[in-house]
């Protein structure tokens, strides 16, 4: 895994958020962590990050509230979703944009790392570089979203 990159964690449930903060963070990465959609779009708008992993159900503005205000402004920023209502978010709902991969919660390390290694390319992409591929769906509990369609919640 590509160490070293910035990702901003939003996710209201303390216990999970601080988790996925000290493990990210001994992997070597430099972590921002917060606990709502509001939050998350504060920190965006003060700095670039790499990756963002946000949970669906958050009290106030909802994951994919989140993701579809940060497609507004940054199309290509690479989002990892993490939901226990996976299975409803890519069949049920209104369209908000897609994300470059989905977690079933509840998720192992393990899992939250293969997640991470997919979706981060393994050189940093300039300014300029098209939106990489997302990979194929793997027989893991994460699933990833099609480049050419979005996902739904």
């Amino acid at each position: 895994m590509k160490q070293g990159v910035q990702i901003l964690v939003v996710d209201d449930e303390p216990l999970v958020r601080q988790s996925m903060q000290l493990l990210l963070e001994h992997d070597g990465h430099e972590v921002f962590a917060v606990d709502s959609g509001e939050a998350a779009l504060e920190q965006l708008a003060q700095r670039q990050f790499d990756l963002v992993i946000t949970d669906f159900s958050m009290p106030g503005m909802h994951g994919d509230q989140l993701v579809a205000r940060i497609r507004e402004g940054r199309p290509d920023q690479l989002i990892i979703m993490a939901t226990a209502f996976a299975p409803e978010y890519q069949v049920f709902g209104q369209a908000t944009g897609y994300v470059d991969a989905l977690l079933h919660k509840p998720f192992s390390f393990r899992e939250l790392r293969e997640a991470i290694e997919q979706v981060l390319p393994r050189e940093r992409p300039d300014q300029t570089s098209a939106r990489r591929p997302a990979p194929t769906p793997r027989q893991s509990q994460i699933l990833f979203a099609h480049p050419s369609r979005s996902l739904h919640c």
